[in-house]
């Protein structure tokens, strides 16, 4: 199946990278708003097709699935113009700037029978499945709560610090602790507590949160745009816990007893780890769906209403909103 990336960026370079080493997928197009860079990332990666601009990506009718490598701040747009040219679409995460955008572009999707997901690869790698089994496994006991936290020194990214770019560390990082904390507790949440620190910008540079679920379970989060962080998650139950290492793209699991003993679990041989949003996307494309159910539409609104319901109670609001 052909794929069209729209976007020149760092992170479409790792997805070109990605798709080149996959057998079932064949990196056809991209789009850039500048030609000469649409070009040059075309032939670095032997595309087929360069456009320089979205619009003639979007309305190339041989592209099965167009993957939205722009700012965060542009998908709703973005996401926008792939649908209404009949394009399929996997939308880097955060899926969009608020979850007013989110819902309109979910609608439009659902409506109009065309499959867009969310490309927050932690859904789709495999070992957040590992991670389900043993939590269903009842080895730890009975489980009340978890840590998770990611952090980075990004203060050289502008797109982070401005508001005008749909900054913070939110929704580029927290986007990930929240999500960890989903996958593992899922279940309404009752009760959310929050705090941030800002930088010159009025956006957050820190932030930490505490969830706590119907069922009484508790998960604190923290995501920092300004330092590096050990990227862990941790679950706690009664006879012993779990240790996921980096949330971001799990590098190993561990449980480890109380009485101390320890099982390990490796992470497979992955090209990059975005080879499997990929393949769930075009799964999902063959069998006439708008949605996958690594990231159902349901859970990306979920997660983007607990991030705008963040950013009121931190004063945290973009100029375009």
């Amino acid at each position: 199946m052909n794929i069209g990336i729209l976007g020149a960026g760092r992170i479409a370079r790792k997805m070109a990278d990605t798709i080149n080493q996959m057998e079932n997928a064949v990196l056809y197009a991209v789009g850039s708003r500048s030609a000469e860079k649409a070009e040059k990332f075309a032939q670095e990666f032997g595309i087929l097709k360069s456009y320089g601009s979205y619009e003639e990506l979007a309305k190339d009718s041989n592209i099965d699935l167009i993957y939205i490598a722009t700012p965060h701040s542009r998908h709703y747009e973005d996401c926008m113009l792939c649908l209404e040219n009949g394009r399929n679409v996997l939308c880097e995460k955060a899926f969009t700037a608020n979850a007013k955008q989110a819902k309109e572009v979910l609608h439009y999707a659902e409506e109009h029978g065309v499959f867009i997901s969310e490309a927050i690869w932690t859904r789709f790698l495999p070992m957040r499945f590992v991670l389900d089994k043993i939590i269903e496994s009842d080895v730890i006991g009975e489980i009340t709560s978890l840590t998770a936290n990611l952090g980075y020194e990004l203060s050289h990214k502008e797109r982070l610090q401005k508001p005008e770019l749909a900054g913070g560390a939110l929704l580029d990082l927290g986007v990930y602790t929240i999500n960890f904390a989903l996958m593992a507790f899922g279940g309404e949440i009752a009760d959310i507590k929050s705090s941030c620190t800002k930088n010159d910008y009025g956006v957050d540079k820190t932030n930490s949160i505490i969830m706590t679920f119907a069922d009484g379970k508790t998960a604190v989060l923290h995501s920092n745009a300004a330092a590096a962080t050990d990227r862990t998650g941790n679950i706690y139950g009664s006879k012993g816990r779990i240790e996921f290492q980096n949330i971001n793209n799990c590098e190993g699991i561990r449980v480890i007893m109380n009485d101390g003993t320890v099982t390990e679990y490796k992470t497979p041989i992955q090209i990059s780890g975005y080879e499997y949003e990929i393949e769930a996307s075009l799964q999902a494309i063959r069998e006439g769906r708008t949605e996958t159910d690594f990231m159902p539409h349901k859970e990306t609104l979920k997660v983007m209403k607990i991030m705008d319901d963040l950013r009121k109670e931190w004063g945290v609001i973009y100029p375009f909103e």
